[in-house]
C-alpha cells in the first residue's frame, strides 16, 4: 500500500507542476530589433533573467517593448504589486535573416544589404571587422552629437 500512495503523490505533484510549465509562452526577437508584447492587467514589475540577451521597457497601457541585445534565450516574469506571477515568457533572440554573411577562411563578416551592402555589427564576426565597425560607428555617432574628439582630423596617409 505505501507504494501506491507514493505513486499517487508523484502523479499529483506532476499535475500541479504541469500547468505552470505551460504558462511560459515563447517570444522570438531578432537581434537589435524590438517587439511589442501586451501584458496582463495590474503589472507592477517585470524581471528579465539575462538583460544581456533581451531588455524590456514597460509602456503605458500594459505594453512591454522587448529589444534583442544578444543571442540566446532568457526568461521574462511579469509580477503584480503583491509579487504574484501574472505571466512568464521565454525570450529567444536570434540573428537577422536579411543581409549576407561572407567567410574568409575562418573569419566571418556580416553585411546588411538594404539596398547596398554595408558592414554591420554582429557578434561572432571576425574581431578586426567587428572592432573596425565599432570604431567607425562611434566616430560617426560622436559627430552627430558634437563630441570634440570626433571632429579631429583623420590620420595622415
Amino acid at each position: 500500500m505505501p507504494r501506491l500512495s507514493f505513486r499517487a503523490l508523484l502523479v499529483l505533484a506532476g499535475l500541479m507542476i504541469a500547468p505552470n510549465l505551460g504558462l511560459a509562452d515563447s517570444v522570438g526577437v531578432i537581434l537589435d530589433q524590438a517587439k511589442l508584447l501586451r501584458l496582463p492587467e495590474r503589472v507592477s514589475t517585470i524581471i528579465i533573467g539575462n538583460p544581456a540577451i533581451a531588455d524590456g521597457t514597460l509602456q503605458a497601457g500594459g505594453f512591454l517593448v522587448v529589444t534583442g541585445k544578444g543571442y540566446g534565450t532568457t526568461n521574462l516574469m511579469v509580477l503584480d504589486a503583491k509579487g504574484n506571477v501574472l505571466a512568464e515568457h521565454m525570450i529567444t533572440v536570434s540573428a537577422p535573416t536579411a543581409g549576407m554573411t561572407v567567410y574568409r577562411g575562418a573569419d566571418r563578416e556580416t553585411l546588411s544589404c538594404a539596398p547596398n551592402c554595408q558592414r554591420t555589427l554582429v557578434p561572432g564576426d571576425a574581431t578586426a571587422v567587428f572592432e573596425s565597425v565599432v570604431t567607425q560607428n562611434g566616430t560617426r555617432n560622436g559627430l552627430s552629437v558634437g563630441t570634440p574628439a570626433a571632429h579631429s582630423a583623420p590620420p595622415a596617409r
